[in-house]
């Protein structure tokens, strides 16, 4: 018996092709972007008396039926569609007819599909945006809580100067409002129109591009129609400043697990938020820090790939975009999961204050403050921190024989030391003495806490204005 091949190789041949270049398995997604963009066009052929109202009514309720039955679940794009904008305008084709094939006139789609890209971007960071802001919430919330509580700053993991954790905290605030600022910045320039650009020369139908962009609440048209057609930078732009966001829950990821630790324990596990062992009872594991930190690396290399394919690219639309999706797609919905799983986790885990204060008496951290006291007794700080240097490696970091040295060694250098002068070498006067702005002093702290709640109500204005943008695609379905 021949094969199928055999029988029909052209057949056969065809089906290959189309497997290997439907995107429709993937881009189906931005069907609701399809339909409003669609909507928008056929306004814009009306009002410019290149489709009768008619046709325009027929059309409209046609996309907005197949939106209804899409939202429904009672139509699915057919896998053997090429893109979703195909499988749309075919549904819509056998819905109204004649009128729903006028709907592509002036239109390519390669204006379509970048419009349905900036539409699907602009959601997208609102979303990763809202998630940003409940982490942040948390750690303010947390930061609060533990204004006094003592722990070891680090660098290069190892024992530096104490620091209160609610400064440690807000430190992941600020990278996050970054983050925020990126993400805002993306949305700016990914909320521009580029329909009516055409396949890359514009259109030569009298369309007025700018209503589209209203109606759609987007805040300008695309300058240049080469430009438009080719241009994925808020493609990259966003997967950069979603992958850059997943770095910073990386690093507060490796932070939680490192804290967990029978080493450190500074911290205890959400009982509902941890796993355990298939073979060890006693165990409870970080797992979803230890995720947020592997799915990181997920990000970034969604980035690398969106970056490599844009690559060289000649003007203007060349079939290599159609691989931007599923890496965007899968960056997005990572890092928008990442922040859905972590915020929960921090919520619920507690500190164990009494152990970072313990860890924090340890590793002779306020030898810095040493230092620094001799430079006020006249000493060059370069001849203070070499002297302290070697008063901490012959005291082989015990605290209490540093002191003793400390007592023993600067008294030979300056007569008016005596053990009131170490009195300062304290935790608590170490970190009040960190006063200026955006150091780890409790005043400072409270500046900074202040700042903090302020810039969260921008940030919550900003994005409440990006909702009522992202609600115009929607609100044209309905």
């Amino acid at each position: 018996m021949r094969s199928r091949s055999e029988r029909n190789p052209q057949a056969s041949a065809n089906d290959g092709f189309l497997a290997f270049t439907s995107s429709v398995a993937f881009d189906s997604r931005l069907w609701r972007y399809d339909i409003a963009g669609s909507i928008t066009h056929a306004s814009m052929l009306a009002e410019a008396d290149v489709i009768t109202r008619a046709d325009h009514e027929k059309i409209v309720s046609g996309l907005r039926a197949i939106a209804a039955d899409m939202r429904a679940g009672s139509l699915t794009l057919p896998a053997s569609a090429e893109d979703v904008h195909m499988a749309v305008e075919k549904e819509l084709t056998d819905r109204v007819g004649d009128a729903g094939a006028r709907l592509h006139t002036g239109r390519s789609r390669n204006d379509q599909v970048a419009l349905d890209m900036r539409l699907y971007v602009r959601e997208a960071l609102t979303h990763i945006m809202e998630e940003a802001i409940a982490l942040q919430e948390t750690l303010m919330r947390k930061a609060g809580e533990e204004r006094r509580t003592i722990l070891p700053g680090y660098t290069h993991l190892q024992h530096g100067q104490p620091v209160l954790l609610s400064h440690h905290l807000l430190s992941y605030f600020w990278k996050l409002q970054r983050d925020i600022d990126r993400l805002v910045d993306c949305y700016d320039r990914a909320n521009v129109s580029p329909l009516g650009a055409g396949a890359l020369a514009g259109t030569a139908f009298p369309l007025e591009r700018s209503q589209a962009a209203e109606m759609l609440r987007m805040r300008a048209v695309t300058e240049n129609s080469l430009d438009a057609v080719s241009d994925r930078d808020f493609v990259a732009e966003g997967a950069f400043a979603a992958s850059l966001l997943a770095m910073h829950l990386s690093s507060l990821s490796e932070e939680l697990i490192l804290w967990s630790s029978h080493e450190f324990k500074f911290i205890r596990l959400p009982r509902t938020l941890s796993g355990g062992s298939s073979m060890m009872p006693q165990k409870r594991n970080p797992d979803i820090p230890e995720l947020v930190r592997a799915k990181s690396g997920r990000a970034l290399g969604g980035l690398v790939t969106i970056l490599a394919l844009l690559k060289s690219l000649p003007l203007a639309y060349n079939r290599d975009l159609q691989e931007d999706k599923e890496n965007l797609f899968d960056v997005f919905d990572t890092v928008g999961a990442s922040l859905h799983a972590l915020t929960p986790f921090l919520a619920g885990l507690e500190f164990d204050r009494a152990r970072m204060r313990e860890s924090a008496e340890t590793g002779l951290m306020t030898a810095t403050d040493l230092a620094d006291f001799l430079t006020t007794r006249g000493m060059s700080f370069r001849a203070a921190h070499g002297l302290v240097k070697e008063l901490a490696e012959l005291s082989e970091g015990n605290e209490g024989r540093f002191r003793e040295l400390a007592l023993e060694r600067l008294s030979t250098h300056d007569g008016k030391l005596d053990l009131k002068d170490l009195e300062f070498l304290t935790l608590e006067n170490a970190i009040e003495r960190r006063s200026v702005e955006g150091g780890t002093s409790s005043k400072s702290v409270k500046t900074q806490m202040e700042k903090a709640n302020a810039s969260a109500k921008g940030t919550f204005a900003l994005l409440q204005k990006m909702r009522s943008d992202v609600a115009a695609v929607d609100e044209l379905l309905s």
